[in-house]
């Protein structure tokens, strides 16, 4: 792509989507000043997603750009910032036909509209190989208010947001359609699922709760258990969690119901991008009340405990067998 394209390309499908922040200069700069407002630090985030890896090759324009942004808004809203602005760099494995460049940007423009943030800048490139998005999103928080991972205590409540598992078995319906007759699942919850899986919902209601009760807060990428016991392992402390509490996506429940193993296997898979979160006792209450107001469902699914490592119990107490606990970039097979 020469100069004089790469900018008519900007100018055609990204530019608008800077409008109404000065600092972007329209995109036309090779930088973008921008500044947190008075008492307030910047929190800052960069994920990528990969075709192959994070999405397949022909799922919608839309929905790629959706996801792109969503993945990394979903780590801002676990710290309780407010997201900004973002830079993208887009590399294409070729010039984009301009229905798809206009879908993509399209879907770009829903996310931002619905996550309160605008792209400032980046990059855009064309090379062999697999498409590639990665977004760098900046939050703010007021100075020192932002949420850890590390510092949770002993006694502490576990607590989630949203449901479980529906971005694990929306990827499993995207793997094969067919499971969906073979696990009797719900038109419903079919579709919910795979929504679950293609455009996630970071939890941004959640700053006022997290900023004000919550010890520690982290996003689920990689999977509820172990998403849980990095977090548990900053403090050398543990996690006992209880499977009758996990909130369960629409469908899951039908999953476990008939194969266990299977369910426990969706409920503890990457991809839900909820928030997790421990916070003491006697905030418990005041968190979670906070959380409703600001329109985000919460569960205590658990507590932490000083024995090293992360249970799962069923209801008659029993300590249920786990295999892997979540999804590892460095451990594919």
């Amino acid at each position: 792509m020469s100069a004089r394209a790469e900018e008519r390309f900007i100018a055609s499908y990204l530019a608008s989507l800077a409008e109404g922040f000065p600092g972007a200069f329209g995109l036309t700069d090779d930088c973008a000043e921008i500044a947190p407002l008075p008492g307030h630090a910047f929190v800052v985030k960069t994920d990528p997603v990969v075709e192959g890896v994070h999405f397949f090759a022909d799922d919608a324009p839309e929905d790629l750009a959706w996801k792109a942004l969503a993945v990394n808004v979903s780590d801002l809203a676990a710290k309780g910032a407010r997201p900004v602005a973002y830079l993208m760099a887009l590399t294409l494995p070729a010039q984009p036909e301009p229905k798809w460049m206009e879908r993509f940007a399209a879907g770009l423009r829903q996310a931002q509209d619905a996550f309160g943030c605008v792209l400032i800048g980046g990059d855009t490139d064309c090379r062999p190989g697999p498409l590639s998005i990665a977004i760098s999103v900046f939050g703010e928080v007021p100075a020192g208010r932002m949420v850890p991972r590390g510092g949770a205590v002993i006694g502490d409540h576990i607590y989630v947001s949203g449901a479980l598992g529906g971005a694990a078995l929306g990827l499993q319906l995207r793997l094969d359609p067919g499971r969906a007759a073979a696990w009797r699942l719900a038109d419903g919850d079919r579709n919910q699922a795979l929504q679950r899986y293609l455009r996630p919902e970071p939890k941004i209601g959640l700053r006022s709760s997290l900023q004000t009760y919550a010890r520690t807060s982290m996003d689920i990428s990689d999977g509820l258990l172990k998403d849980l016991d990095r977090m548990c392992r900053l403090t050398d402390v543990g996690a006992n969690l209880e499977l009758a509490a996990l909130p369960l996506a629409g469908g899951v429940g039908a999953v476990l119901a008939a194969d266990q193993s299977l369910g426990v296997q969706l409920i503890t898979a990457g991809d839900d991008y909820e928030v997790l979160a421990t916070v003491p006792p006697e905030s418990a209450a005041n968190f979670e009340l906070t959380a409703r107001r600001g329109g985000v469902s919460v569960r205590r699914i658990g507590h932490v405990v000083a024995d090293a490592g992360t249970r799962l119990f069923d209801q008659s107490g029993t300590q249920i067998k786990l295999g892997p606990t979540g999804y590892d970039h460095f451990d594919v097979k």
